[in-house]
């Protein structure tokens, strides 16, 4: 029994506030993926949107594919969507590439509104800042760098296309193509990508500077602009220049040696035709998703190397996806730090933090296992080659958008398992990115073991 006396004050209760919805930046940006998903399948599902009518999971995987920039389709961009299907596609695949919170953001600035702790938050994980202070300059940057890359390459395009297409083809194709390649997303408007221009030169370089741009990062790309010099930029551009020019440069060379006889791919091309088909096919797989040879005639060893492309991807806080090269050059150097016997892992005189190296390795981890598990089911859901269900778990988890031909026979569940795929791959790092960044700090400890290892 409780009883009451004079000298207890009763405890004054507040009114209650207006309940506020608080959730992790990475739900808060999974949620706005969805949502523009969604929006992107009803749109894509009305009459005036299509030739013929499709199921809604064919809406639903193309919006997907177009949001998180992927470019798989279980039916041809080219004959089975209207010009207003094909400029809502455009729209999907440029709001995914460049970020939803980049557009919340300058909205927010233009409307005369003020970033508060919550969307600060969100926005430093989409755009992998720790500074918020340089939120507004980089949101500002990125659209103004997007729109002056894409307008160049519109330009180039209509330019080069209008004798063979007429001016108002040219236009929309120099639009289409200009988007699809900056945000690496690899729609194209023929069910044949750009194989008919696999030794046009003009095309070539057009597009694979366009996707190379992109994929880089913006931060790169802000970095140089800041600072001109090499010893000047920060480690991560360092690093993130390095490796591409690497990678790329041992991807293109081992495309050559692999395909030059062979009689399907580069074998019937001039020789410049077999280094430009060779270069498109090296840098593509860097999750931009347009081919230029037939992907289903590479050699197994191409094959392979591509797998791995796809795997590693671009750079962060760019419109490509993958592991992301520092990520991939990190596990690299640590391997090497080991056999080394160092105390720590250096790069350019600088000691790359613990924590880093361990975030790269469950990166590294998380993905060959959602990769392992994806593969798993579509051995079970489709009948097709290994290979193929291999090469299409990988390009779907990199958001490449390349296939051996399986994306227009995948079954109602095989098609659900690439929707899955796709939305993780673009979303999935970022998220466990999050979880990694807050770490849980504990009192207890226990005592250390030893075990052994291979």
């Amino acid at each position: 029994m409780i009883l009451w006396h004079p000298s207890i004050t009763p405890i004054e209760r507040k009114p209650k506030a207006g309940k506020k919805l608080f959730a992790a930046p990475p739900l808060i940006l999974c949620g706005s993926f969805v949502v523009l998903i969604l929006l992107g399948s009803v749109l894509l599902k009305l009459p005036i949107a299509t030739y013929v009518p499709i199921s809604w999971l064919q809406s639903i995987f193309t919006a997907t594919s177009a949001v998180t920039v992927t470019g798989l389709v279980v039916v041809d961009t080219g004959t089975a969507f209207t010009p207003f299907g094909q400029i809502v596609i455009a729209i999907l695949i440029q709001c995914g590439g460049l970020g939803l919170m980049t557009f919340a953001i300058v909205t927010l600035i233009a409307l005369g509104g003020k970033i508060g702790f919550l969307q600060s938050t969100v926005a430093r994980e989409a755009f992998n800042q720790t500074d918020s202070s340089t939120l507004v300059s980089t949101a500002k940057s990125v659209i103004i760098f997007a729109l002056i890359v894409e307008c160049i390459g519109m330009l180039i395009l209509t330019l080069y296309w209008r004798n063979e297409l007429g001016w108002e083809k040219s236009l929309f194709h120099g639009f289409f193509y200009t988007i699809s390649a900056f945000n690496n997303a690899g729609f194209a408007l023929s069910a044949d990508s750009l194989m008919p221009y696999v030794d046009d030169v003009v095309v070539n370089i057009t597009i694979t500077s366009l996707f190379v741009i992109g994929g880089l990062g913006f931060s790169v790309w802000i970095d140089l602009n800041r600072n001109r010099k090499w010893a000047r930029l920060t480690v991560y551009s360092r690093m993130m220049i390095l490796g591409t020019i690497l990678i790329n440069a041992i991807a293109v060379i081992l495309i050559y040696l692999i395909e030059y006889d062979n009689p399907n791919t580069l074998a019937p091309l001039s020789e410049c035709g077999k280094w430009l088909a060779s270069w498109f096919q090296a840098l593509t797989p860097r999750t931009a998703g347009f081919n230029t040879l037939a992907i289903d005639q590479l050699e197994d060893a191409t094959t392979a190397v591509m797998l791995m492309l796809m795997f590693i991807g671009g750079g962060s806080m760019s419109t490509a996806s993958g592991i992301k090269v520092v990520t991939f050059m990190i596990l690299i150097l640590a391997t090497y730090s080991y056999f080394r016997r160092d105390e720590a892992v250096y790069v350019f005189k600088r000691e790359i933090p613990k924590e880093t190296v361990s975030k790269a390795f469950a990166l590294t981890i998380m993905s060959i296992g959602v990769s392992c598990l994806a593969i798993f089911s579509l051995l079970l859901s489709e009948k097709a080659p290994m290979l193929d269900i291999i090469f299409e778990a990988i390009s779907a988890l990199g958001t490449v958008g390349l296939s051996r031909g399986l994306t227009a026979n995948l079954s109602s569940s095989g098609e659900l398992i690439i929707i899955f795929l796709m939305f993780m791959g673009r979303l999935g790092p970022l998220t466990l990115a999050y979880f990694l960044a807050s770490p849980r700090i504990t009192k207890l400890r226990y005592p250390s073991t030893k075990l052994a290892i291979g």
